[in-house]
């Protein structure tokens, strides 16, 4: 599975494949800091997926490990396992993105901030809690800030955790992890406030939306649900994420059973803050946005599927076996089944752009070169960076510069517009020949005198 879109862009930055791409507002350099052992020095994505893949599952298995002694290693085991069955996971974990490495951060913060509140004279929690507090704000500040709100309001109300090295580390964390980003934003964008505005447009604009029904929609493997319209999935496909909140809640009983009310009520808490402005506050849908919620609910979930298999006396124990496992069969046989559509598609878009980056090559267009869109959906960033050019736009979001700026550019270096059969040139582009790269793409070429398939034979 080639590149996607926003992994594109994070790569960019690190890659010697071709120039960065543009990078707005709502993006941080976390994604971009992570794949550059490997992405600086190879251009192969296989190796770059086996690389992530290995360094998301031990971050898993580091981020269990903060919760040893706050619940049973068998709860710790399943509660890992659920998260690490869903297909959202399985995706995303050999990918360039973010979410999933604030889940991972989220999580291991919880456990460390448990753990340290509860014995003052370790300082392994402390170091534990302030680097997953930077892993979040590192990849994402404001996500992190909504999954640790939690962690901050408890020292003020519970005088148990009224530890300054606890709001120390957390914060210290947290600001360590989002210095690049709050230097970045006055440097680039005007300063914090005008950053965060702008990445508000870009995502709609923030503010009351009921987004739950669009993420129920997304379930059936939709990466980006923008619009999230059309029908939704099978109740087979959604049927867990109805269920999260009941077990969540019977974890939470079993939790004041067994007198460890406040390791499972704190992260269902923060999962709830990590959760809020995705399900509240905007207008739009993907399933990864949700996954720092996931995880954190994975453990009193995990709880109480351990005590509905051990607790209830023997005649009841051989039946809620029986129908766990049927439940947990069907469970990953959905999962996996969305998970091969998903990447079906992914990587069939994938390989879509890599032809038209190969026709450009065909027809005279590499490096440097430009590479531009206009009138169509066919994205140019992705397909520049396969071919090694610049990416441009001169409207939109990703805008990096203007019709005359790329008029200039286009005599002396070859550029591509990007367009469809019907798609009326761009005012810089008049006069440039449309030619035919791959499917429905066309593309105006400036008439550069680069050699071309049949230029030998003329």
């Amino acid at each position: 599975m080639g590149l996607g879109w926003d992994e594109t862009v994070y790569v960019s930055q690190v890659s010697p494949q071709a120039p960065a791409a543009f990078f707005s507002a709502p993006r941080t350099r976390g994604v971009s800091v992570l794949v550059a052992p490997v992405a600086a020095w190879s251009t192969s994505t296989p190796l770059l997926r086996v690389y992530l893949a290995l360094l998301s599952g031990l971050g898993l298995y580091l981020a269990l490990r903060c919760w040893r002694g706050l619940f049973p290693a068998r709860v710790l085991a399943v509660g890992g396992a659920l998260f690490a069955s869903l297909w959202v996971t399985v995706f995303y974990g050999p990918q360039a993105m973010a979410n999933l490495w604030v889940a991972l951060g989220a999580l291991a913060a919880v456990g460390c901030f448990l753990r340290a509140g509860a014995d003052r004279t370790r300082r392994a929690p402390l170091w534990g809690l302030a680097f997953s507090a930077a892993l979040m704000a590192l990849m994402r500040p404001t996500d992190a800030v909504w999954a640790a709100l939690p962690l901050l309001v408890l020292p003020v109300v519970a005088r148990r955790f009224r530890q300054p090295r606890l709001l120390l580390a957390l914060v210290g964390g947290l600001v360590a992890g989002a210095a690049e980003w709050v230097v970045e934003a006055y440097v680039s964008f005007g300063g914090v406030a005008e950053r965060l505005s702008r990445g508000s447009d870009i995502q709609g604009g923030l503010g009351w939306n009921l987004a739950v029904d669009d993420q129920l929609r997304s379930l059936g493997g939709r990466i980006l649900c923008r619009p999230c319209t059309g029908a939704t999935p099978h109740a087979a496909v959604y049927a867990w994420w109805l269920a999260l909140p009941v077990l969540a809640a019977v974890g939470l009983l079993v939790a004041v059973r067994v007198r460890r009310t406040l390791p499972t009520l704190l992260p269902l808490a923060c999962a709830t803050t990590a959760a809020l402005p995705y399900l509240f506050m905007i207008d739009y849908a993907a399933p990864r946005f949700l996954l720092p919620a996931y995880a954190l609910v994975a453990i009193p979930v995990a709880d109480a599927l351990v005590w509905l298999l051990t607790a209830p006396s023997a005649p009841w124990r051989r039946l809620a076996t029986v129908l766990l496992a049927v439940g947990l069969a069907g469970h990953l046989a959905v999962q996996y089944i969305v998970l091969e559509r998903t990447v079906d598609r992914a990587t069939s878009s994938h390989r879509d752009w890599a032809r038209t980056a190969a026709a450009l090559h065909r027809e005279g267009v590499r490096p440097p070169c430009v590479v531009a869109s206009h009138g169509t959906d066919v994205p140019p960033i992705p397909i520049a960076f396969s071919a090694g050019c610049s990416s441009a736009a001169t409207r939109g979001h990703n805008a990096n510069t203007t019709a005359a700026r790329l008029a200039r550019t286009a005599r002396r270096t070859p550029v591509a517009v990007l367009t469809t059969a019907t798609g009326r040139a761009p005012s810089y582009a008049r006069g440039w020949p449309l030619v035919h790269l791959d499917g429905p793409v066309y593309a105006y070429l400036s008439p550069l005198p680069v050699p071309t398939a049949g230029a030998s034979g003329q």
